[in-house]
């Protein structure tokens, strides 16, 4: 009789053994086959990719990135109540200047210098919040060391003041990638035997941009021929690198907003981080959320963020059956929002 329970005991653990082998498998190959997917249409038809991209996409992903934010944030701050309050404060500066610069460039003398100035200045501000935001959390683990990320923070300036439209287009180009540093952590805290292989298949990107670098280098540049095509090859650096290919900019560009998108739309919401299934299910639950859920929480208002969430992205989707283009400067500014958010939201997983 023992000895049959324990022949069972062992058929299970085996059982459960291959499928966790196979669910492995497949995130890994699902891995591989978005990436090369991804970069196979961004160099192919990059500005139609673009502009699909973006329509079906751009706001979508800002929705679950909301929820995934709503998901982590405690319902009391506790001990890092000082970190919080630094984060929405400087949230709330930084993105109200960003959208005061067009403003602000329109009723500027007619100086390139002084606007260079003014871009350096909020760069400046924004690595300084971020520099105060990586204290504080050092404050809360010490027995971690950051002290590397004073100098880092110091270079970072001096790159800034030397160049400030270029340390704006490496904040272009970098920001896709914080996505799959998120994925990063919350497997470390969910599903840690699987960080390894999700590590290995990143190796995969460098080899990835490498190839793509070396095949569309010597290609034509993209054709600016309407408002919105020349938008797109701005967007992604042609007049600060006329040099480069518009195509290869562009396409590099696609390839990491379209990893970027597929993080927060697939990979998170599949492994059961931003979509927190509910007894009855459903995908908009928004009752699911732990600030909603606590007795001390704020149900009517993760509720009202959610669907505030909801409407924000049917208008967007309006907007660029309306005017695509018009409506893509608008989001790309009001983009900044979630961009500054990712931040503090990353810190406190590190």
């Amino acid at each position: 009789m023992q000895d049959a329970l324990e022949l069972k005991r062992t058929t299970w653990r085996s059982t459960l053994e291959a499928s966790a082998t196979t669910r492995l498998r497949v995130f890994a190959a699902t891995l591989v086959l978005c990436v090369l997917a991804s970069a196979a249409f961004a160099s192919w038809i990059p500005l139609p990719v673009s502009i699909i991209t973006v329509f079906l996409f751009a706001g979508p992903h800002n929705w679950f990135e909301l929820r995934y934010f709503l998901m982590r944030l405690p319902v009391r701050f506790g001990r890092s109540r000082n970190f919080f309050i630094t984060a929405f404060a400087g949230l709330a500066v930084l993105t109200c200047t960003y959208f005061s610069l067009p403003l602000i460039y329109r009723l500027s003398p007619n100086s390139n210098e002084w606007w260079l100035t003014v871009i350096a200045v909020w760069n400046t501000l924004f690595l300084g919040w971020l520099a105060v935001l990586v204290w504080l959390r050092s404050r809360q683990k010490p027995r971690s060391n950051w002290t590397w990320f004073l100098p880092l923070t110091f270079a970072l300036c001096a790159f800034n003041w030397f160049s400030p439209n270029f340390f704006s287009l490496a904040l272009v180009y970098i920001h896709p990638l914080v996505a799959l540093w998120f994925l990063d952590r919350h497997l470390k805290r969910t599903r840690p035997t699987w960080v390894r292989t999700y590590r290995r298949c990143l190796a995969l990107l460098p080899v990835v941009l490498g190839l793509m670098v070396w095949q569309l280098q010597q290609t034509t540049s993209l054709p600016e021929s309407n408002g919105l095509f020349w938008r797109i090859t701005q967007h992604s650096g042609a007049e600060l690198l006329p040099n480069v290919s518009s195509h290869l900019l562009v396409s590099v560009h696609l390839f990491l907003e379209m990893l970027h998108y597929g993080v927060w739309l697939l990979a998170l919401p599949l492994l059961g981080s931003v979509v927190t299934r509910s007894s009855s299910g459903k995908v908009w639950d928004w009752k699911s959320v732990p600030l909603a859920r606590h007795p001390k929480g704020f149900p009517k208002l993760v509720g009202f963020a959610l669907g505030f969430g909801v409407i924000m992205v049917a208008l967007l989707w309006v907007g660029f059956s309306i005017d695509y283009s018009t409506t893509r400067d608008i989001y790309f500014t009001l983009a900044i929002a979630h961009v500054l958010a990712e931040a503090p939201f990353l810190l406190k997983m590190i």
